[in-house]
């Protein structure tokens, strides 16, 4: 039975193995000779691929060319890694490899895409539906040739390609990196147009508020009849002002008209020379009132009262003081006459200001309100000027690229090939390969053919 030849050949000790491995020791170096020739063929065949390797700094923190900008900046180390590893996606995602292969035409390379020939299969086809898209079929083929790794104790992307040529292969790496660089920008640029419309679409809304409670403060101050001066201020409060100076004044000037008035009341009866000058020919009078005084007064000691030189001087004295009672009196009665004025325009300064009190008293409650509405209407300016200052600057940022990243290790030249191996490799791994298969094609012959012997024939025959 067959399970008592399999129970059999388990029994039976290694030395039987070491009997195959001679018996098929000719069949594995025919196969190993075999397996180096085939190996070098392939080696010799196959077409050669070179890889390249381009280190990238991605730094999550962008450069800050604007204060506040739209895009936060993650702080955290979670945050950078996220922000990292997003943007490591990215670098190998299909819209940065499709911009490669539109920049490259790789859809025009047979490395990428091999057209379909004519053949049998040809004819089972049927519509311009199944034949493969050139760009899509491209970029499948490209994935497979990019690779990336990183560096988990810093911001560094290795990234590899692999092309038939050294020369293919650093340009793919330099349009990835370049492609890259470019979608960082458009997607931050994206962003930053959605932001700048969503801002637009309010900034509509926020002009019409700020237009709306400006025309009712204006309509407010026309139907309360509130009008307002250069600085802002209601005009009542400008002319209340404007009042208070000039009764200030108002009362300076009868101050002053009354003292000088007073002064010339008492000139009257003061003695030559002593009287108060306020005219020119009044004070020539005086002067010469107080010099003829004096000679009188120094004669009249020399020469005696009934001396004809101090009766002459006596009448020319008197003369002078006639002069200068006529002049006091004119000059008094014009200072009562600006002392008139002074006093009636004092009253009328008064009687306005009592008039315009009346009324600011009456506009209080109107003031109230009015200057709410203007808080209003100056809250909603002040948004609207933050919001119109931010759109601004959104918008100028969509032509600011601040993604920061660099390239510090560009692709170059590798020593070899990356696949397939040096011939002499190869040779040796095909001669390895066939040897150990002819080896074990050996020991399956052999066990085939103790199993078809019964046990004790196969024992004998060990």
């Amino acid at each position: 039975m067959t399970l008592d030849k399999i129970a059999s050949f388990m029994e039976l000790d290694l030395r039987r193995v070491f009997v195959w491995l001679k018996a098929g020791i000719g069949l594995a170096v025919v196969l190993a000779v075999l397996g180096a020739a085939a190996a070098a063929g392939y080696g010799i065949a196959s077409p050669p691929r070179y890889t390249v390797t381009t280190d990238v700094l991605i730094d999550p923190a962008n450069l800050q060319v604007v204060n506040n900008d739209l895009f936060t900046v993650p702080g955290q180390v979670d945050g950078q890694l996220l922000n990292l590893g997003s943007r490591i996606r990215v670098m190998t995602s299909g819209n940065v490899l499709s911009r490669v292969v539109k920049e490259l035409k790789l859809y025009e390379d047979p490395e990428f895409y091999k057209p379909p020939t004519a053949g049998f299969l040809t004819f089972l086809r049927r519509g311009e539906a199944s034949r493969p898209n050139p760009e899509l079929s491209a970029l499948k083929a490209l994935r497979t040739k990019v690779g990336i790794s990183t560096d988990e104790r810093s911001f560094i992307a290795s990234l590899s390609v692999s092309a038939e040529t050294t020369e293919k292969a650093i340009a793919i790496s330099q349009a990835i990196v370049s492609a890259f660089q470019a979608e960082l920008a458009a997607a931050d640029a994206e962003g930053a147009n959605r932001a700048a419309s969503a801002l637009d679409n309010r900034l509509e809304e926020l002009r019409s508020d700020v237009l709306a409670a400006e025309e009712r403060v204006e309509a407010y101050k026309r139907d309360h009849n509130l009008s307002t001066g250069e600085n802002g201020q209601p005009v009542s409060s400008q002319t209340i002002s404007q009042l208070n100076s000039q009764i200030v004044a108002a009362r300076s000037r009868v101050i002053d008209a009354q003292v000088t008035y007073n002064a010339l009341q008492k000139a009257e009866s003061a003695p030559v020379g002593t009287q108060v000058a306020v005219s020119p020919a009044l004070a020539e009078l005086l002067q010469r009132a107080g010099a003829m005084q004096q000679q009188f007064d120094d004669q009249k000691v020399v020469f005696g009262e009934r001396h004809p030189s101090i009766v002459r001087l006596k009448a020319q004295l008197s003369s002078i003081r006639e002069q200068v009672k006529v002049e006091l009196d004119r000059a008094a009665s014009a200072a009562k006459s600006e002392l008139d004025k002074a006093n009636a325009a004092l009253g009328e300064l008064t009687a306005r200001m009592a008039e315009v009190e009346g009324s600011i008293f009456n506009d209080n409650q109107s003031q109230i309100e009015l200057r709410e509405l203007q808080r209003d209407a100056t809250s909603k300016a002040a948004i609207y000027e933050s919001f119109l200052s931010r759109a601004r600057q959104i918008t100028e940022r969509e032509q600011i690229n601040t993604n920061n990243i660099r390239v510090i290790t560009g692709a170059l030249p590798p020593g070899g090939r990356s696949w397939p191996p040096s011939t002499a490799v190869l040779l040796i791994i095909g001669a390895i390969g066939g040897f150990i298969l002819g080896l074990g094609l050996a020991v399956i012959r052999g066990i085939i053919a103790d199993l078809r012997l019964s046990p004790p024939k196969a024992l004998h025959h060990s």
